[in-house]
């Protein structure tokens, strides 16, 4: 995060009451907090928080960033050897999250101006956006960026705040007990929201009351809280803990009389008329939205403005303009070959640096190019403001910009790199030759006002309607949460084989390579190729190689499995007759523990040894072998003799080296069922993409991918006609159906037709009529609101994929790998 002001390291030394370990300059000014040494930018001014949780520890990344120029750090250990670093500035402390949350609340007690507080289950990133929305024409605003609502992300937030913002917006966000008290000593908000309360982390709470009054703890020192009294659970537990005895409440209500008393909202096809009563005024307002939750969280914003003094026409006014929030990055294959990275609905120096930071995780091109516009109401001058972001640009290795506005342009000789300007989005769209553009990753970020999204049309590559949505952040939560499983020292080997199981190959190679797993897995070598010319660095074992293949595993370090004597001798043949001889080449060596698939006999252990020994031209980098039915408990005999097989052959083969080498049996499931089979490393495959064989495990998981497509046009079927090829389905009734740009070409089986597949459209899940067809299949909607154009859900979060496997009678792991390559991926990171 970039910080709005500097401290003194011995200021800092003083506000966490901690012992100083070394001290090379105590003038040292700290600009920047930091507690994730990849997103390290501007190494001077940079206070680095050793924090330490189960999944990792950022004392071990002191050496790295000590190396790469940082000199000041918070730690809760002493680092091993404190004379590695004589010019580093270190203070030592109880707990580095509780230091990093100080140093943020006696940042936050520096400035008397409004700050709003925001809680709730649902809808506090909107809200806040919302606000931010409403009222930055007239106020500098400093808020959260995107949800940083954590214990992490709440401190870096407040950080942010300087004597040019007249008021603040934050949001925080609980799941456990006990939390909340941290985050309001930092917060310290004058104004609270409480959305509403839901079912979110009801898990970690006794009951739905505690936890209210655990997120009231927010708001125990505030002037004015604003909620709705028609959420029941919501105003008992305010009632019962007694809090407006201490503070104000400004209330809304659909139900009864309130602060804000609702009389009517009326949704309309493009709006949503809002009329309420208020100190005895009739009022109203629009809004250009039509669901229900953004009624909800409109009517929250209105309350604050109508709290704060603003008039209600003004704030009609600007409630007709709200735009939505872009809650996500999104990633989209573009034209010639290029990557596009889609944050063209904000522009501010915060949200900048958050999108670098994606950015810098994609390695699949080496050139990056940032098109960004006008940064508006920053409060800051444009010489001081453009500077500072050139700097960011140049310290994340941007290649070149292209900017878009008037200040932006001005501003030109900021920017250190290979730049072009224009006056407009217009002028850029007329000027510039979209032809230009080739094999680089393109970050396209903009204030709303310049329409970016005109430009995002001409870079995106053209597809058909069906897209496959790849959830990042999803992905990550899975990763950590096998990581959690993990004893102290277990590796992590991720299976990318299959395309990553349908969901991309070097997209989602990127991001495990930025969260550090230690090994990759592909199926064949090609696979492994396209990564290493991706940019991806991590050892990747090739699980079926063959002959042809084997030049290509030596030019690109690519480490095959050996199977058998066969695929030995071919190995140590090639690696004989290659020009120039390759180095130690690593292999793997596959053990048959009694599944019957690949893998050498345990007898055969002595002939592969003394092969091997005569082979010093091979390194072995890993024993291992394959469970069978490590998720079936009817089978835990079994899988408990393949590991008894697997720990003898792989300990008389590391006797005979003198070199460590792994060992690893653990599948997804066998992660969970059987920890004392994590040996070296583990194989996370199927539950990294958010499918758990084991079924109650399940709901620790999030969904990764999300398969949909859109209605491309409704017919109305007469009784007894009939639909699709074959004549297979007939209309026993008038019948209304829908036909949807996905077929079995996209990887929607023949299966599912004629009934036995069901599809969600608009909430509501309806039935696959006639069959499957190449390209399309046809859905019953008789009785439903739906139009051309509409949204379908083949597979996602609210349609399970294991409930559509079940009824092509399958596994998830083929719906998954079966989707064509012609699908778009969309990938995105909240």
């Amino acid at each position: 995060m970039i910080a709005r002001t500097q401290y003194s390291f011995n200021e800092i030394s003083l506000i966490l009451k901690g012992s100083i370990l070394n001290q090379s300059d105590s003038n040292i000014l700290i600009r920047d907090l930091l507690i994730d040494s990849r997103r390290l930018i501007i190494p001077e001014g940079t206070l680095f928080f050793a924090l330490s949780s189960k999944r990792n520890d950022g004392h071990k990344y002191i050496s790295e960033l000590y190396d790469r120029g940082v000199r000041s750090f918070v730690v809760q250990k002493s680092p091993d050897n404190l004379f590695d670093y004589p010019e580093a500035n270190i203070i030592l402390v109880k707990n580095t999250l509780r230091a990093l949350q100080a140093l943020a609340a006696e940042h936050r007690r520096q400035f008397d101006i409004p700050v709003i507080g925001i809680t709730g289950s649902n809808g506090k990133t909107i809200v806040k956006e919302w606000l931010y929305q409403l009222m930055s024409e007239d106020k500098n605003i400093v808020r959260s960026p995107k949800s940083f609502n954590s214990q992490i992300g709440v401190p870096l937030s407040v950080w942010l705040m300087n004597e040019t913002h007249d008021l603040a917006i934050f949001e925080a966000g609980i799941s456990e007990p006990d939390e909340m008290d941290h985050l309001q000593a930092v917060i310290q908000p004058s104004l609270g929201i409480f959305t509403n309360i839901g079912h979110a982390h009801d898990e970690n709470f006794i009951n739905r009351l505690q936890k209210v009054g655990e997120k009231l703890n927010l708001f125990t020192r505030v002037e004015t809280l604003i909620y709705c009294r028609d959420q029941k659970e919501l105003h008992e537990g305010i009632v019962k803990t007694g809090l407006l005895k201490k503070i104000n409440a400004f209330t809304w209500s659909r139900r009864e009389s309130a602060d804000l008393t609702i009389s009517k909202c009326d949704h309309n096809h493009h709006n949503t008329v809002i009329s309420a009563k208020y100190n005895g005024q009739e009022l109203s307002i629009t809004i250009p939205f039509t669901d229900e939750a953004s009624a909800e969280n409109a009517i929250h914003c209105w309350a604050a403005m109508l709290y704060l003094g603003y008039d209600n026409e003004l704030i009609a006014r600007r409630m007709k303009t709200l735009q939505p929030v872009a809650m996500r990055l999104e990633m989209k294959e573009g034209i010639n070959n290029c990557t596009i990275i889609n944050d063209s609905y904000s522009s501010d120096i915060d949200s900048l640096a958050i999108a670098l930071d994606f950015l810098n995780q994609q390695k699949q091109h080496k050139k990056k190019t940032v098109i960004l516009s006008d940064i508006l109401q920053s409060g800051r001058s444009d010489s001081y403001l453009y500077n500072e972001i050139g700097e960011l640009l140049g310290a994340k290795n941007v290649d070149q910009v292209i900017g878009i506005g008037k200040a932006i342009s001005k501003q030109s000789s900021s920017f250190r790199m290979e730049k072009l300007f224009f006056k407009d989005t217009d002028d850029f769209l007329n000027s510039f030759s979209f032809s230009s553009f080739s094999n680089e990753c393109i970050l396209v970020k903009g204030a709303r006002v310049f329409q970016f999204e005109r430009i995002i049309d001409l870079l995106q590559q053209k597809t058909h309607e069906t897209i496959l949505e790849i959830d990042l952040n999803a992905l990550v939560h899975n990763l950590n949460y096998y990581r959690s499983k993990l004893k102290p020292g277990v590796k992590l080997m991720a299976m990318v084989k299959a395309f990553s199981y349908g969901s991309g190959s070097y997209e989602i190679a990127n991001i495990l390579q930025f969260h550090q797993v230690d090994y990759l897995t592909v199926a064949y070598a090609d696979e492994g190729v396209e990564l290493r010319k991706s940019g991806i660095t991590l050892p990747i074992m090739v699980m079926n190689p063959d002959e042809q293949g084997f030049d290509s595993m030596f030019k690109y370090n690519l480490e095959p499995e050996v199977y058998s004597m066969r695929i030995l001798n071919m190995l140590n043949n090639a690696i004989l007759q290659h020009n120039p001889a390759p180095g130690p080449v690593g292999i793997h060596l596959k053990i048959d523990t009694g599944m019957h698939r690949l893998g050498f006999d345990p007898s055969q252990t002595d002939e592969l040894i003394k092969t091997l020994t005569e082979s010093p031209h091979l390194k072995v980098c890993s024993v291992f072998s394959h469970l069978a039915g490590s998720d079936d408990p009817s089978l835990d005999e079994f899988t408990a003799y393949q590991v008894g097989i697997l720990t003898d052959t792989s300990e008389k083969i590391q006797q005979a080296f003198d070199y460590p080498i792994l060992r690893h049996i653990a599948n997804t499931a066998g992660i969970t069922r059987f920890p004392e089979a994590q040996f070296d490393m583990v194989r996370l495959g199927i539950g990294l993409y958010g499918i758990s064989p084991i079924p109650e495990e399940q709901v620790n998981l999030q969904t990764v991918s999300t398969l949909k497509t859109v209605v491309s046009q409704i017919k109305h079927v007469p009784a007894n006609d009939t639909v699709g090829y074959n004549r297979k389905w007939t209309a026993y009734e008038d019948t209304t159906i829908g036909i949807l740009p996905i077929g079995y070409a996209d990887g929607l089986s023949r299966r599912l037709g004629n009934g036995k597949g069901q599809l969600m459209v608009n909430g509501k899940v309806v039935p696959i009529v006639g069959n499957v067809c190449m390209d399309m299949c046809m859905i019953n909607i008789t009785g439903l609101n739906v139009s051309e154009g509409d949204e379908v859900i083949v597979f996602g979060k609210e349609m399970p994929i294991t409930d559509l496997a079940e009824a092509m009678d399958t596994i998830p792991y083929e719906l998954l790998t079966g989707i064509s390559r012609r699908v778009k991926r969309i990938y995105f990171e909240e």
